[in-house]
């Protein structure tokens, strides 16, 4: 029970919220995603202006986090919000509100 408990600690401490928003990069993904849809890795490395390797990584951490989802057909890697998370939700609805306000 007490490993269980350091386990889930642990894994709450890395996906926490200052994590996911961590770096300009992941916040680029997570716009363009809020924004676009589903998109590819190259296209989302395309708009968010960061390499491959950076967009990868940054990619498998939202997806370890269950934020994104990733759908595969081939070799194609397809990524989305997984929206039926509340927190994701709250995420999306946060870069809508963001961009759609005349402030």
């Amino acid at each position: 029970m007490a490993i269980t408990n350091a386990i889930n600690h642990e894994m709450k401490e890395k996906f926490a919220i200052e994590h996911v928003f961590q770096s300009r990069g992941r916040i680029k993904i997570l716009k363009i995603l809020a924004t676009e849809g589903e998109l590819n890795i190259s296209e989302i490395a395309r708009k968010a202006h960061i390499n491959h390797n950076s967009t990868r990584h940054h990619l498998n951490f939202l997806v370890k986090a269950n934020i994104l989802q990733e759908k595969t057909f081939g070799r194609i890697r397809i990524y989305r919000f997984r929206i039926e998370n509340t927190k994701v939700r709250a995420i999306k609805n946060l870069f809508d509100i963001w961009e759609n306000s005349n402030l």
